[in-house]
């Protein structure tokens, strides 16, 4: 599936412009890893654009592993000619459903989804409304405050940075650095 049909396919199913800014943040991040890792930059900044694209129209709110999200957007994303490597990671970001995430892509795209939320929380909080002078400890003192951004998930996050093996306060360090350049998209800064 080339980022063209991804982005088509997103944008057919997800009306939520905050939606789409976090499909968009995880899609940044995914290409950053990937080239970190040395990886398809392409490959894996569709996982990233698609991982939540059927979120919106079925959101599975009772955490079936086989039916709504991500379930029924895996099924769609495989008759549309998706790989096997790209669709196991969409589902095993969704912990409910069961699939393992043994591929760097999959542990990759678990680590990034929630912080990637979590740091546009924490820049919408701040004066500048900016990831640019957003601190990794900053943070990390956020991520202690339970009441902040209640829906994500901590423990998620915690998860997600223990499979991929970064440490913390590395991980928000190269999500930042990743994110910065692109805010505006992301509805930041003051571009």
């Amino acid at each position: 599936m080339t980022r063209e049909e991804a982005l088509a396919l997103m944008h057919e199913y997800t009306a939520s412009e905050a939606l789409r800014k976090h499909m968009y943040a995880v899609d940044l991040a995914m290409r950053a890893y990937a080239r970190k890792f040395g990886e398809d930059e392409e490959a894996w900044g569709v996982v990233g654009l698609l991982h939540d694209f059927d979120y919106e129209r079925f959101p599975n709110d009772a955490h079936s592993p086989t039916e709504e999200h991500p379930s029924w957007g895996v099924r769609l994303l495989r008759e549309r000619g998706l790989d096997e490597a790209s669709c196991q990671s969409i589902l095993g970001h969704a912990a409910y459903t069961g699939v393992a995430r043994e591929s760097q892509l999959a542990k990759t795209l678990f680590a990034v989804d929630e912080l990637c939320g979590f740091l546009v929380a924490c820049a919408l909080v701040r004066p500048s409304r900016s990831l640019g002078d957003l601190e990794v400890k900053s943070v990390k003192k956020k991520l202690k405050d339970k009441a902040f951004a209640r829906g994500v998930s901590r423990e998620d996050i915690a998860l997600g940075i223990e499979e991929l093996g970064i440490p913390l306060e590395d991980h928000v360090a190269f999500l930042l650095e990743s994110l910065r350049p692109e805010e505006s998209r992301l509805g930041l800064g003051s571009g």
